[in-house]
């Protein structure tokens, strides 16, 4: 075979020369690193480790309402309790990793009457007329995988499966195996270059990793800080590396469907799709690099938000300004849930015509939720009647 010209010897193991190769082609495709993780052999002390922990998490609750996350195999194990449980091929995991990181306020500085949407999902792509279009990483991201694993397919003899958040592995833990970062307090995977402001791609390989290529463990640099588990406003972090996603304010604003528990709704402050706050007070993350890549171009008009626009966004405004970006999946009836409580949790009298408005919705989520920013707003004594 032919690869740039020259012949090229198929290989069946990751080997330090392979390994540097793809390192090289991962930068030139747009990730800022990769790494290579060895699957941990069933039955062995890492499997079972992460088996329990993953099937005692699950167990516990703390997935909430994500069901893919619960879902098992024909045999009764949970799929993502180790990546062979759900591909037994399965030899080696490519991980590669993007930087988002784009210089601007943070969520915990207060501006009035505007929301917060994540930093990831801000991300968009200039077109030749000079305007921002709006990108999902997951497709940014898989695009990337593709080319990669084109690339590795004419070097080496293995079957592959590309994902970016749609596969049955938990990619953070592989992260950790690979030596990208250790897996931070706040759970997220740390890079001491690049700090935490990374997605993650991976590619499943059934390569088996050589001796000369095993990958060397990142030390944990969290050390006594706290800092994350402190500025949590939901309690979410209830422990070092323990979350409970149903408390999490990414969760509840994103996957939660329903109403948002009440008494989770007032610690979320003005978060209307997602959170950075356990990031932004990360010191691993003070000097993280710029994102230089095009489809994390930023869009000024999601960095604090007004919530009056988000309010105003009818169908056709929702489809225009967030088909083919992340808050697509959200949908707007729960991004106006969540609007509607940032709107209650601002104490702002101006918002009160359109949560009235709402309150009268045929959509009892909102309209409910609508009901109880206007008791946050008025005072016992200015309180709106009750609903008839």
């Amino acid at each position: 075979m032919k690869v740039d010209g020259e012949e090229q010897k198929l290989v069946s193991t990751w080997t330090a020369e392979l390994t540097s190769w793809v390192e090289q082609e991962a930068l030139r495709l747009g990730f800022d690193t990769a790494t290579i993780a060895p699957v941990p052999e069933a039955g062995s002390d890492v499997a079972k480790r992460d088996a329990t922990r993953f099937s005692t998490w699950v167990e516990a609750g703390r997935a909430g309402e994500m069901e893919y996350l619960k879902r098992r195999g024909e045999d009764g194990v949970l799929l993502r309790s180790g990546v062979s449980a759900a591909i037994p091929w399965a030899r080696s995991v490519l991980v590669c990793a993007w930087n988002y990181h784009v210089p601007a306020p943070l969520s915990t500085t207060p501006v009035a009457g505007a929301g917060w949407i994540a930093r990831y999902a801000w991300s968009g792509r200039t077109l030749d007329n000079g305007e921002t279009a709006p990108t999902d990483y997951h497709e940014e991201l898989l695009a990337k995988l593709r080319s990669l694993e084109a690339g590795l397919k004419n070097r080496v003899s293995t079957d592959t499966r590309c994902y970016v958040d749609t596969g049955p592995l938990v990619e953070r833990s592989m992260a950790a195996l690979s030596g990208l970062g250790w897996i931070g307090k706040n759970t997220c995977v740390i890079n001491e270059q690049l700090g935490s402001w990374l997605l993650l791609g991976v590619i499943v390989t059934s390569l088996p990793v050589s001796n000369d290529a095993v990958p060397q463990l990142a030390a944990d640099r969290c050390g006594s800080c706290t800092r994350c588990l402190d500025a949590c406003p939901t309690q979410a972090l209830i422990g070092p590396r323990e979350m409970d996603a149903s408390r999490c304010i990414a969760y509840l604003t994103i996957e939660k469907k329903g109403a948002i528990p009440e008494e989770l709704r007032e610690p979320m402050g003005r978060q209307v799709f997602g959170c950075d706050i356990c990031q932004e007070v990360c010191p691993w993350n003070r000097r993280a690099p710029v994102a230089i890549q095009q489809g994390t171009r930023m869009r000024p008009e999601l960095v604090n938000p007004a919530l009056e626009w988000l309010a105003s966004l009818d169908p056709n405004d929702f489809r225009k300004n967030f088909k083919g970006s992340p808050l697509e999946r959200t949908r707007r009836r729960r991004l106006h849930r969540n609007v509607a409580i940032a709107m209650g949790n601002s104490r702002d009298k101006t918002f009160l015509p359109q949560l009235e408005a709402w309150r009268q919705s045929e959509d009892e989520v909102l309209a409910e939720s609508a009901g109880w920013a206007i008791r946050q707003i008025l005072p016992s004594d200015e309180k709106s009647p009750p609903m008839t």
